[in-house]
This record gives C-alpha cells, structure tokens and sequence, in this order.
C-alpha cells in the first residue's frame, strides 16, 4: 500500500476554479490506477475520475465531464484533479484513492465548498 496526502481543498464561488493534489509516498507505478472519489453529508462516496499511472483508460462520471481533468505527474509521485465551473453541487470531501490489483489506499480527505 500507499500513502496519499490530498491538499488544494477550499471554499470558491461558483464558477471557480480548483486544484487538488494528491501526493503518493512510495513508488506508484504500472498496475495502479489513480482516483478521485467524493462523499457528499447524507450521500454515499462515488467516483469522480480515474487514470491508469502509465496513461489512458481515463474514467469520469458524467456530472463532471467537460468541467474537471484528471492528470499526473511521474516525477513528482502526484496526482490532481483540475476543478473548473465548479457547481454547489460538487460540494464535498474529495478523496484520493491508489487501486493497485485491487488492493486500495485512501488519502484522508479534503473539503471542497462551493457557495452559490
């Protein structure tokens, strides 16, 4: 396993824009599939994107197309999420997640607020 430490999480108006960071410590490389995930109060956590580390087989759900990007950085061993036209609907805790043949590290979280 991994360990993942998001930051980047904050309190933006509508239409705003932010980026997430998620900083792996060990080596991640082919076989890990990097996440995105939130959980809403009262709702249950769901997929916001994915990429496989070596590139492609990019997933995001679809209330989120068009607006976030997923991407990574090799060298630095970081994951982010790149927020635009952010919606008081994508209020959450964004979690960072590491899938390597199934087995599963979760960063702790950080909270995004987007006010109307």
């Amino acid at each position: 396993q991994v360990q993942l430490v998001e930051s980047g999480g904050g309190l933006v108006q509508a239409g705003g824009s932010l980026r997430l960071s998620c900083a792996a410590s060990g080596r991640i490389g082919s076989g890990y599939v990097m996440g995105w995930y939130r959980q809403a109060p009262g709702k249950e956590r769901e997929r916001v994107a994915t990429t496989s580390w070596s590139g492609g087989n990019t997933y995001y759900a679809d209330s989120v197309k068009g607006r976030f990007t997923i991407s990574r950085d090799s060298a630095k061993n970081t994951v982010y999420l790149q927020m635009s036209s952010l919606k008081p609907e994508d209020t959450a805790i964004y979690y960072c997640n590491a899938n390597r043949w199934g087995v599963l590290s979760w960063g702790q979280g950080t909270q995004v607020t987007v006010s109307s």
